[in-house]
């Protein structure tokens, strides 16, 4: 019965017709939904409030290109680990070994070529395949032995972590050592001058190349799209034909490729080649990403807000710095901005 003709006999009978009205959103259910939709819009907010608000305490000297540049430059290991952990927490895990296997691959890359005496060249892949070798173990016992991510990576991080010493023997490869023997090594750390005494190395380029091509990767082809299904319903990615446990496998080795890649720009960056190097790397990974408003349980996020999360940090220190605060209160307001990205990205999951 069509419509009109309902409303005509509810008419004759006497009845009258229920009528629905759509509720109007509320300001805060918009900027509720627009945050959901677009997920680098609040860090974007952040970094340039930051920005202002460290141009108007330290002035112009914040604001100089050599500042900015040198910002840049500071987070280019924690933006390029970032990548690998974003690719983890969009599929709803997480790996804290990633600073692991980034000291390690710079290790085996260091002493192949200096111990060894192996070309610079062979000694790097040698560094990328033992990378994407422990990426590989970690998806292995995640999809094969359904262990949890966090305890997993918790682990396997002890493990490298061991390895590491061993191979090492802990003794740092001097900076010197490096130049005379396997220059190429230092490759990344290649500096240039653009503009007012704004100085890139090739190391920052490689990080915006990367993200670049990670995004196109996540955007643009069937595995990206099989990584954000993965992480937000594996269940109903398995009814439409995923296989998931191949693309969480895959995912974990691309992300120690890339922890490969931080490695080898840690040479350039740093010089030498430490066994102690990247303490922190796994937590700061993890604080870009989520400041950067990639969501921990997985299927929702944007590569670029990583990057945004590791700018925001970076400004926040260099700001900080600047205007004289203590180191303490520069990782107070550090862990205030976790906080707050955290129970920003519950309040967008309710919509």
């Amino acid at each position: 019965m069509a419509t009109d003709d309902f409303e005509a006999v509810a008419a004759k009978a006497g009845g009258t017709v229920a009528s629905f009205e759509v509720d109007k959103l509320s300001l805060g259910e918009r900027l509720q939904r627009f945050l959901h939709n677009y997920p680098t819009a609040a860090p974007m907010f952040v970094l340039l409030l930051a920005i202002l608000a460290f141009y108007v305490i330290v002035g112009e000297k914040f604001l100089a290109p050599f500042n900015l540049s040198l910002v840049l430059q500071q987070v280019t290991i924690i933006g390029i680990i970032g990548v690998a952990q974003t690719l983890v927490i969009l599929t709803a895990g997480i790996d804290l070994s990633v600073g692991a296997i980034m000291v390690l691959c710079s290790v085996v890359m260091g002493r192949t070529a200096i111990e060894m005496g192996l070309p610079s060249g062979i000694a790097i892949m040698l560094g990328f395949i033992v990378g994407a070798l422990c990426g590989a173990i970690n998806g292995f016992l995640i999809t094969r032995l359904r262990l949890p991510p966090f305890i997993t990576t918790l682990g396997t991080w002890s493990i490298f972590f061991a390895i590491n010493l061993w191979y090492s023997q802990s003794e740092t490869i001097r900076s010197q050592d490096i130049a005379e023997q396997a220059s190429l090594l230092q490759f990344m750390g290649i500096s240039f001058e653009l503009w007012g005494g704004a100085r890139f190395t090739l190391g920052t380029i490689t990080l915006l190349l990367l993200f670049i091509g990670m995004w196109f990767a996540l955007n643009h082809t069937p595995w990206g799209r099989h990584v954000y299904a993965t992480g937000d319903d594996p269940q109903a990615a398995q009814l439409a034909g995923i296989d998931t446990n191949k693309v969480l496998l895959s995912v974990y080795i691309v992300a120690g490729v890339i922890c490969a890649l931080a490695a080898w720009t840690l040479i350039g960056r740093v010089g030498s080649i430490s066994p102690q190097a990247g303490q922190t790397a796994n937590l700061d990974s993890i604080t870009a990403v989520v400041i950067g408003g990639t969501s921990l349980f997985g299927g929702r996020g944007a590569i670029f807000g990583t990057l945004i999360g590791a700018l925001v940090v970076g400004i926040f220190q260099n700001g900080l710095a600047l205007a004289g605060v203590d180191v303490l209160w520069q990782q107070f307001a550090i862990g205030l901005l976790i906080i707050l990205a955290v129970a920003t990205d519950q309040w967008i999951r309710r919509v």
